[in-house]
């Protein structure tokens, strides 16, 4: 009786902290993606980078406010780091698992992307979820290994970029099979490939639900050629072809801003070019050719931008007070909630995230240099090999997530900040392994070993 009112108060005051920030609010925070995602179920029509997925989850949410959104979004959380948490000899710790929640809530991001409605929580889940079922799966039930293939599938269809780093995580997968059999099953990596699979069929048929198209979610190569845009290669590439009458664009080239952001969302010279609609399939054939083209500036500025993306993880970027899309979309699809969105602080004030982030831009990038650390010492016996295995999980999935974000896309710190928390993780876990092992030795004890997989 007491263990299970320990767990009860372990997950009501997690729930508590992961939805704080929104609490504080007063409205669940918004972004201005959110808009997007949202009004997919209302129009009908696909647009780049807004899964149909999580528009649905939206659309579910709205009579309550979205608020049961957001308690999805933290019992996933609470259950993946309870599980993480079981499979690496930390279980029945329901204490444990609220510290830890709490460190990750005043320490990292997290609480910021649990309580917004935005993808970005699911990215970390699934790079969690993957990790277990790769690495840990043996410490898992056959419900647990069910679960965190539909949470995975569910991920993957919420958003491009995090599909790419869980097939860059698979691919890892596969390539420690080719060295050791024994370590990774083949069961293991059909698991992982059926979770994506499923992902990927589910883009499909939500799509197909709201839409009435059998497509993917559009982006891919504009979203690519934003990046060239923000490095100069696309003016570059311009002045080299133009005139063309096949390039629309060579009659503005000139008037492109060379921002990606400005020519996406703020330029009116896009938006009279029929944005993606209009300028795709152009914006397409110039991203490739100019990767045909201009190889070792494509390769130099990719690796610039993935390094600029793997240290911009600030908390907070797109939270923002004027979020006019955001606030059209729901002013006119979910009135009803309008006055309190409008009276939240978010909207009524606006939120200062510069003191957050003294604590957490610092913090992260020390969590992040010290993964390498805890994967050295787990080499050398000094850490559980396990602990070892996340570290490394962790590292290859920041990376992964700088070169999707950063390379084909453009850096920008909402994209780091969605899986920077992993690193802050991995740390507590090491952490609390030491400390674990001092109290029992001056116990007098051996300390208890993790779970062998």
């Amino acid at each position: 009786m007491r263990d299970r009112a320990l767990w009860a108060l372990a997950v009501v005051v997690s729930l508590a902290l992961l939805t704080a920030p929104a609490l504080w609010n007063g409205f669940p925070l918004l972004q201005w993606d959110t808009g997007g995602y949202l009004a997919r179920t209302y129009e009908g029509i696909l647009v780049p980078s807004r899964a149909v997925i999580y528009g649905l989850i939206l659309r579910a949410g709205v009579p309550f406010a979205f608020w049961p959104v957001l308690l999805l979004q933290a019992a996933l959380t609470i259950w993946v780091v309870a599980l993480t948490l079981r499979v690496h000899g930390f279980g029945r710790r329901p204490l444990l698992l609220l510290g830890v929640i709490a460190a990750l809530s005043i320490l990292t991001t997290l609480p910021w992307l649990t309580a917004i409605l935005l993808t970005d929580i699911f990215c970390g889940l699934s790079v969690l979820a993957l990790y277990m079922l790769l690495m840990r799966a043996d410490a898992l039930t056959r419900p647990e290994r069910i679960a965190l293939v539909i949470l995975i599938a569910v991920s993957a269809a919420t958003h491009n970029a995090t599909l790419a780093v869980l097939l860059a995580l698979t691919a890892a997968g596969a390539f420690v099979r080719l060295l050791d059999r024994e370590r990774m099953p083949r069961v293991r990596l059909v698991n992982a490939v059926v979770a994506l699979a499923l992902g990927a069929l589910t883009v499909f048929v939500t799509n197909y639900a709201v839409a009435k198209k059998l497509a993917w979610t559009p982006g891919g190569f504009s979203i690519a050629f934003g990046r060239m845009l923000q490095d100069g290669i696309v003016h570059k590439y311009l002045d080299a072809h133009c005139p063309d009458p096949h390039l629309r664009l060579c009659a503005v080239k000139d008037r492109i801003p060379q921002d990606a952001d400005t020519w996406f969302w703020g330029s009116d010279l896009f938006d009279s070019m029929g944005r993606f609609a209009g300028l795709g399939k152009e914006m397409e054939i110039i991203a490739l050719n100019a990767i045909v083209e201009y190889p070792t500036l494509q390769l130099k500025t990719a690796a610039i931008a993935t390094a600029r993306q793997l240290v911009k993880v600030r908390t907070g970027e797109g939270v923002l007070d004027d979020l006019w899309h955001t606030r059209i979309i729901i002013e006119q699809f979910t009135p009803a909630l309008a006055p309190a969105m409008k009276a939240a602080r978010q909207q009524a004030q606006g939120i200062d995230f510069t003191p957050v982030n003294a604590l957490h831009y610092p913090l992260a990038l020390i969590g992040m240099a010290l993964l390498p650390l805890i994967a050295w010492l787990a080499f050398r016996r000094r850490l559980p090999k396990e602990l070892g295995e996340l570290a490394a999980v962790c590292m290859l999935a920041l990376l992964a997530n700088a070169f999707v974000c950063g390379a084909l896309s453009n850096p920008h710190d909402r994209y780091g900040a969605r899986m920077i928390w992993l690193a802050g993780f991995a740390v507590a876990l090491a952490l609390v392994r030491v400390l674990d092992e001092r109290r029992a030795l001056a116990r007098g004890v051996s300390p208890a070993p993790a779970p062998l997989n």
